[in-house]
């Protein structure tokens, strides 16, 4: 909270010394009058005390998971919960940067008595990604204007943006317990494998008993087994990776709103999910399962500093190192890695090609956001396309995602194609 004096009144000396001087000088009753009662108007700003500001703030959205374009109204309440009257109260609502204002505005004055409320309303329209509100920031005055308060007060609002996502790109490597990764491993499952000689205690439904019909060879089908595995969602929210086409959402924004999209995919298929954010701050959630753990998940990726679309002012490579360090002494050795990165710059390149190294079967799900007439934009795109081909090369699974259709799609024909 920030008392400060506006200045309003800095000028009312000036004007009282001079009409008195002009009152005595003159020998002028009524200039001197006048002058007197300019002492009073210079004196009341500095008698009165600054305002005491205690509000909460209420914020409402009128559809919480919109789709890409909608319109979306939102409803704010501040209530004043001070023994004072505010007078002069101004609230500036803290909308998130990637979201515009479409109709009504975010910025709202009212006068404010002990208990009332006020409500103002505005719309804004859908942007893909997850949108977690700032705090509103509340300005007061005192009623004579002189002296005002700044203050934040938040209240947790997010505007979830992004399309399903029916399948996560996972690899065929997997744990001991039973999930939908199909390994490369014989037993029971639905996917063929492979037969092999009949075994005493096999079951009688799994004997090839056409084939014994045929050639008397007693032989056990076998399928691949099916076993769930640790997936982590592994976010580049670094300076590099705020990158985008003029007017578009940037690469932060996409991958924010996949992870948050891939969450409940992955644990849909009965596999635990975690989720880490190289960024700012390195953001950690191990994996688990479960509807709660689906939901704190997503709160991180909606709320963490690290997740903000808002790019930080300057990118340290050394603290994006300490976090992939942290991140390396947290994986377990099983667990699946899907990297969410527009590949920018070198750096999530190695960042992918050391987490391959270290034994994890890792998938990029590279979000194209280059493109443009420039020199500049076609050199991004050469080089995004140059990493892409060394990662494959490397035997990484690279997912390049067009962002002008939903991940979805493009998850399932890489899938197709063999990619992932």
């Amino acid at each position: 909270m920030t008392d400060r004096r506006t200045g309003r009144w800095r000028g009312i000396v000036a004007v009282v010394l001079f009409a008195v001087a002009v009152g005595i000088l003159a020998k002028r009753p009524l200039v001197l009058l006048a002058g007197v009662v300019g002492v009073a108007y210079a004196v009341y700003p500095h008698v009165v005390p600054a305002p005491s500001v205690d509000v909460s703030i209420d914020r409402r959205v009128s559809d919480g998971t919109p789709a890409p374009g909608d319109e979306v109204e939102v409803t704010v309440t501040v209530t004043n919960h001070g023994s004072r009257t505010l007078w002069d109260l101004r609230v500036v609502d803290g909308v998130p940067g990637m979201l515009a204002v479409t109709g009504g505005t975010a910025r709202h004055c009212a006068v404010l008595r002990p208990g009332a409320s006020t409500t103002f309303s505005y719309a804004v329209e859908a942007a893909f990604g997850t949108h977690a509100f700032e705090p509103a920031t509340v300005v007061a005055r005192d009623p004579a204007g002189a002296t005002e308060v700044e203050t934040e007060v938040a209240v947790e609002t997010t505007l979830e943006c992004a399309t399903a996502v029916p399948e996560a790109p996972l690899r065929r490597r997997a744990g001991p317990l039973p999930g939908d990764v199909v390994t490369d491993e014989g037993g029971s499952g639905i996917e063929f494998h492979g037969v092999r000689e009949y075994r005493p205690g096999d079951p009688p439904g799994r004997i090839d008993w056409r084939r014994y019909a045929r050639a008397g060879d007693l032989v056990t089908v076998e399928f691949a087994e099916e076993r769930s595995t640790s997936v982590v969602l592994l976010v580049d929210a670094r300076e590099p990776a705020y990158r985008g086409r003029a007017e578009e959402p940037h690469a932060v924004a996409h991958g924010v709103a996949a992870a948050s999209g891939l969450v409940p995919a992955v644990a849909e298929s009965r596999n635990r999910v975690g989720v880490a954010v190289v960024g700012r701050e390195f953001g950690w959630l191990p994996p688990g399962a479960g509807a709660d753990h689906v939901a704190r998940a997503r709160r991180l990726l909606a709320t963490h500093p690290a997740c903000s679309l808002r790019p930080p002012e300057e990118d340290d490579p050394a603290d994006a190192e300490a976090a992939l360090a942290e991140l390396r002494a947290r994986l377990d050795r099983e667990s699946q890695v899907v990297h969410l990165s527009p590949l920018a710059d070198d750096f999530a390149e190695s960042l992918a090609s050391r987490l391959a190294a270290d034994g994890h079967a890792v998938t990029v799900v590279c979000p194209d956001v280059t493109g443009g007439e420039t020199a500049g934009a076609r050199l991004a795109g050469v080089e995004r396309d140059h990493r892409v081909a060394r990662l494959r090369a490397a035997g990484v699974a690279v997912i390049d995602w067009s962002t002008d259709e939903p991940l979805g799609a493009t998850i399932i024909r890489a899938r197709q194609r063999g990619i992932a």
